[in-house]
């Protein structure tokens, strides 16, 4: 049945529905209409949150011949003919001796390990045990698109239904109300209450085949649980995940402040929102002046170095204090600053002044003085599936149903006694390690430029009338911009989810391919060599790559999990490295100097990272209905806005030659 599974799913995923899985992309969630008369829920299900998920197919290893034919593919563009004899003999010789063994044993390991995939634990591992500072290097952030009513964008009222409906979330997901996460090809026969009636009452270990029987696939959500009360605690050497699922409260901070208060009471419930807009209020108006040396700094800080500072905290003791900040549902950020524009927003949310974040909280709300707000989330934990489900559900919940307005009264409560700002006892040593981390943060961030693009002379609905995968184009883009910026095809990532499987975590696409390099040099380094009709070609040749490419990694059979993991498995055994890591052109690969991820969501205004490489770009993108958009990071060793010019041109160029234009 699992095969069959594979050969229905890779044969029915077509580039159009891919966008669900692509990057973690569009959850579901702006096509459901359920709603809960209970206030304590965003809406009741009827199928259980997890019924799906002991059902779940596991994430298939691929064949060896196959992950070695799709790696040399990917490093054909990058290589000239010497150094790709180099590096095919170095993968065949692996292929036929020590990765044979390699794939063999990790086979076996999987076969003894059915409650989970391959991949899971070696990519938790890389995680954690990765010693550079988190900012920057690892969490992403995603802002939320304004409120339609303007005057409900207000700090407090925003800030107070947004914590409103995340517990109602929260609530839900434990009490397994929330509907599941489904891949619907045919949402007319399977998104239906008639199906869900039936599919809720046929056993877990067998739920999913009823689903995939109707051409609905159920997505992996392990990772939810980690969304509350969950934070990354520095360790030495590796950190660890930490989830206490009995914290009530909130924490909250502002100018380098820490706070907390319940917003769960005893019974379990949602504490009032007034009480929650009045506790709010009063931190929001607390004259205290901003601390000399505010904590949330050494969460910015190298991992052994916070480790080692964490320990001297809890020695002085501050352990109740870090418990209580450790255990809070989430952490909301309140900004005194309003935000000029949405580089202003992308500088703001990815990284802000460093005092006022907690970056080890798995997720923070954070909202500006004019009322911006986003998602910074901490990335070991998940892979941004639950994060961007969430994100959704709080703004459908907060636009369509707030439980605060802009003339509600907060409550009459004694906020002073319920709300605790928290206190730490800092000795000489923490407050210099306090100054350090300021220094070595600023440092850090200075180097960064962000930059952002729209492209408004068409989009999705005019790329698919000419049969192109919008995705395939807006890689393309990339590739030709880069090409006529720097003259170079170079490694290039982009995220794809394999929630489909059990425990499934993200492949890779290689969107650098010998199409896109034909295709890129023949129109910036060709421009009048080529009739219209042989570039349109070479556009439809990009695009049906591009597209099995995509099919590939979200059924889990692209080469990078599969390299990794055998790579993963080589170290932990001890065993000298194969020659196959030791190749510099497995290196360069792996020095993605291009680093992409799409994201287009009615709840999500921008989403932006750092690149990855000092000699990179980040390039969040996405493609809507009639018009392009990205947000490209950098640092000094290269120019964002000369690179957005020239993605800008080569669009110009394609849209332009899908009009019967030639080449200007």
């Amino acid at each position: 049945m699992a095969h069959l599974f594979y050969m229905q799913f890779y044969a029915t995923l077509k580039s159009g529905n891919l966008k669900h899985l692509k990057s973690t992309a569009t959850a579901l969630t702006n096509q459901r209409n359920y709603s809960s008369k209970d206030g304590q829920y965003l809406h009741k299900s009827i199928v259980p949150t997890m019924h799906y998920q002991k059902s779940l197919p596991r994430l298939p290893i691929p064949k060896l011949d196959d992950t070695i034919r799709r790696y040399l593919a990917a490093q054909r563009p990058l290589l000239n003919d010497d150094q790709f004899s180099t590096t095919e003999k170095v993968a065949r010789d692996f292929e036929n001796g020590v990765g044979k063994q390699l794939h063999e044993e990790l086979v076996l390991q999987d076969k003894q390990n059915k409650h989970t995939s391959y991949i899971s634990a070696p990519w938790f591992d890389m995680y954690l045990s990765a010693r550079e500072s988190i900012v920057l290097n690892f969490n992403p952030f995603m802002s939320f698109n304004p409120d339609p009513k303007t005057e409900y964008n207000d700090q407090l009222v925003r800030a107070t239904n947004m914590v409103a409906s995340a517990v109602r979330f929260m609530k839900t997901l434990r009490a397994g109300h929330l509907e599941p996460e489904v891949f619907h090809l045919n949402p007319a026969k399977s998104d239906t209450d008639s199906f869900k009636k039936i599919i809720r009452w046929v056993p877990s270990s067998l739920s999913w085949y009823g689903a995939y029987l109707v051409n609905a696939y159920p997505l992996d959500m392990s990772q939810y649980f980690r969304l509350f009360n969950a934070t990354r605690i520095p360790k030495q050497g590796k950190d660890e995940l930490f989830t206490d699922a009995k914290g009530r409260h909130l924490l909250v901070m502002r100018q380098g402040h820490m706070y907390v208060f319940d917003v769960v009471d005893r019974n379990g419930n949602l504490v009032k929102p007034d009480e929650i807009q009045a506790h709010l209020k009063h931190i929001l108006s607390d004259p205290t002046p901003a601390p000399a040396h505010p904590l949330g700094l050494l969460t910015s800080e190298n991992r052994d170095t916070w480790a080692k500072l964490r320990e001297k905290l809890l020695a002085a003791g501050n352990g109740e204090v870090l418990g209580l900040v450790d255990s809070a549902l989430f952490c909301l950020c309140l900004d005194d600053e309003s935000m000029k524009d949405h580089i202003h927003v992308s500088h703001n949310m990815l990284y802000g002044d460093g005092a006022n974040r907690w970056y080890d909280k798995s997720f923070s709300i954070i909202m500006t003085k004019c009322g911006n707000s986003a998602i910074n989330f901490e990335h070991s934990w998940g892979d941004g599936v639950a994060v961007l489900r969430f994100q959704n559900e709080v703004f459908r919940d907060t636009t369509e149903n707030p439980l605060v307005h802009p003339g509600s009264q907060p409550a009459s409560v004694d906020s002073a006694s319920a709300v605790r700002r928290l206190q730490f006892s800092l000795d000489a040593e923490l407050e210099d390690g306090i100054t350090k981390a300021k220094e070595n943060f600023h440092a850090a961030v200075s180097k960064l430029t962000i930059g952002s693009m729209q492209f408004m002379k068409g989009g999705k609905e005019q790329l698919k009338k000419k049969k192109l995968s919008p995705d395939a184009i807006a890689q393309l883009a990339f590739q030709m911009g880069f090409l006529r910026q720097y003259g170079q095809t170079v490694a290039t990532y982009e995220s794809c989810s394999t929630a489909a499987f059990k425990h499934g975590r993200t492949e890779t696409i290689r969107p650098a391919t010998v199409h896109t390099k034909r295709c890129a040099q023949a129109f910036v380094q060709q421009p009048g060599k080529h009739t219209i009709d042989q570039l349109i070609g070479m556009l439809s040749e990009c695009s049906k790559y591009h597209g099995q490419l995509t099919k590939e990694a979200a059924m889990g059979q692209g080469f990078d999990r599969h390299l990794f993991a055998m790579k993963y498995l080589a170290n932990s055994k001890g065993q000298a490295l194969p020659n196959l890591y030791q190749d510099p052109a497995y290196a360069a690969i792996n020095h993605n100097i291009l680093s992409t991820s799409t994201l287009t969501s009615p709840a999500v205004s921008l989403g932006g990272f750092a690149p990855v490489v000092p000699d990179g770009f980040g390039v969040g993108y996405g493609v809507h209905d009639d018009w392009m958009g990205c947000n490209v990071s950098s640092y000094p060793e290269r120019n964002v806005h000369q690179f957005l010019q020239c993605v800008q041109k080569s669009l110009d160029d394609i849209f332009s030659v899908l009009e019967g234009k030639p080449l200007g």
